[in-house]
This record gives structure tokens, C-alpha cells and sequence, in this order.
């Protein structure tokens, strides 16, 4: 399964400008991070209100990322 694909996906689907979405995967010894970007306007609906819509997103990744025994983040950078 692809992962960036998967965050892209769905933070595409979120936002106003999907074209300014972007992520980078940063893959280490034991654990993968993915940074998402999107525009700036868009920030706070990739977070969602006290962080509901990231944590969402974040428990998709963990449960994908599970049934292929890996270890991921995802960070939303600014």
C-alpha cells in the first residue's frame, strides 16, 4: 500500500486548493514520517477543530500501516 498516496488522497479531498498539497516521506531505520503541506488558508481544515480531522487521518494511516507491521507519523507542517 502506498502511503503518501493515501494522505494525499484524502487531504485533497479536504482542502480548497488541492494543487499546494503536498507530501514528503522521510524513511528511517524502524519508523516513517510523512510532512504534510497544504496552503496556508487550508491549514486549519487539514487539522479540524481541537485537532479532530489530523487525529482521524492519523488513525487511518495507523491502522493501514499495521496490517503491514510498519511504523509511521504524520506530521502537518506549517
Amino acid at each position: 500500500m502506498d502511503f503518501k498516496m493515501l494522505i494525499q488522497y484524502i487531504a485533497q479531498a479536504l482542502v480548497d486548493s488541492p494543487n499546494y498539497v503536498s507530501v514528503n516521506e522521510i524513511t528511517g531505520a524502524q519508523t516513517t514520517v510523512f510532512e504534510l503541506k497544504v496552503a496556508k488558508e487550508d491549514l486549519g481544515k487539514v487539522i479540524g477543530k481541537q485537532g479532530r480531522t489530523a487525529e482521524a487521518m492519523r488513525n487511518i494511516l495507523y491502522s493501514a500501516s499495521a496490517k503491514h507491521r510498519k511504523r509511521v507519523l504524520l506530521e502537518i507542517v506549517e
